[in-house]
Formats: C-alpha cells, structure tokens, sequence
C-alpha cells in the first residue's frame, strides 16, 4: 500500500474538520474524494501534504508515519500537490514556475527531462514558457500547477478542485492529462466537486460529509447508491 491513513483526526483551533477519517491508495492508483463544500476534503489533502498537522490518527507513506513532518519533508517521500486555486508565482514566467517544482533532490538530477515531459503534455506551455504566469486563462495556470507538480517526479499527487472555475472543454482535457499521468505509474488522490467526472476516473472512491467518511467503494457502487445519486448526483 502506497499511502495509509488512519484514524486521522484534523481541527481548527476547537472545531474538527475532519474526523477519525481511514482512507488507503495504491501504488498507481486513482482515488476520489467527494462531498459538498466545507465537507474536509481540503482539509485532509493539506494533511496529507503536511500543511496542516493532525491532532491524532496516522498518515502512513510505504508503512512510515509522516503525519507530523514538514511539508518539504513529504515532498522528499514522493508526495506533490496541486492546491486549490492554483497558488502559482504570479508575477514569475511559466518557466521559472515549472522550474520550482524540481527542486527537491530527488528531481534535480532530471529537470530537463521534466520539462520535456510537462511540455509534451501541455505544448501550450512550451510555447508560452516566457509568459508571465499571471497572465494566462485560469485553464492555462492549472496546466502549469499540475506541470510544477510533475517536476517533482512524485509517485502521488493530491489534486484538490483541480476543475475549478474551468471551462467544460478545458474540464475535460485535464481529466484526460490525469488518466494519462495515472498511466505512467503515478497515484493520484482527487479531490473534486465535478463529481460524475471524478468517478468516471477513478477507481475507488470516498465519500466525505462534514469531516466524516461515510461510505467508500468502487465508483458503480456509489453511482448505484440512491443516497449518493439523490444527494450528489442530483438523480
């Protein structure tokens, strides 16, 4: 098992986020989280990433607990994040943004092949590496965020909202760039309110309601649940 968590438990100050939570992903495979806004679901992918820190329960990476380390330090255990939002260097060239994300010492060494290997995926950015981040489509940034993250040659990455604000025909491309990177080998663990497109991805899926999981299973199975179709699917 590539990525274990039990018993997690996450709070702002007083307040639980998410609670007693158990998830698990295979080594390259693709999991979904889904569930309304303010469900946890960011809360745990920040977890996981070591931006937040759990107050109890286990973030197991090959079997070692990394709940507590720092966020650099998850990044080392092969683990990339593509925030919600994006959160790129706005004022910095797509270039110099995809730069960034090779850093660690794991990716330094293959930098070039990195950015042979984002550009082949997304040749717009090739041709706009100069661009000003801060100037491109919201599509465009998010291509250059899942780009930073591949830099980092990870084996998971934690996508949170990665259709947000995007238009359906962009929506669909990086559904599609996702099921490619899966290809390669790499996990993914998506965190999604485009919940039919999630599923149609996917593999396994969790379902998340005001910090609680409370059901899991592969994605016909929910599909199937009339509690999920009511309440998420609007059928």
């Amino acid at each position: 098992m590539l990525l274990e968590i039990r018993g997690l438990y996450v709070g702002y100050g007083g307040a639980p986020a998410v609670l007693d939570a158990n998830l698990d992903i295979e080594v390259a495979q693709i999991v979904t989280v889904i569930g309304a806004n303010g469900a946890g679901k960011s809360t745990l992918v920040n977890a996981i990433a070591g931006i937040l820190h759990p107050s109890r329960g286990a973030i197991l990476i090959d079997g070692e607990d990394i709940a507590k380390v720092p966020p650099h330090s998850v990044c080392e255990k092969g683990i990339a994040i593509v925030p919600e939002g994006r959160r790129l260097f706005t004022q910095m060239t797509v270039l110099e943004n995809l730069e960034l994300g090779g850093y660690r010492p794991g990716a330094r060494a293959a930098v070039q092949n990195g950015l042979e290997e984002v550009f082949a995926l997304f040749p717009i950015l090739a041709e706009r590496r100069h661009q000003i981040a801060g100037s491109m489509s919201g599509g465009q940034q998010q291509m250059v965020a899942l780009g930073r993250a591949l830099m980092a040659r990870p084996r998971l990455i934690l996508m949170d909202e990665p259709s947000l604000g995007l238009s359906p025909v962009i929506v669909q491309d990086m559904f599609a760039v996702i099921s490619k990177i899966n290809e390669r080998g790499v996990a993914v663990l998506l965190v999604e309110q485009n919940i039919t497109k999630a599923l149609e991805v996917a593999s396994y899926a969790y379902v998340l309601e005001q910090g609680q999981i409370i059901t899991s299973g592969p994605p016909d199975k929910l599909i199937n649940d009339p509690r999920i179709r009511e309440a998420y699917l609007g059928i």
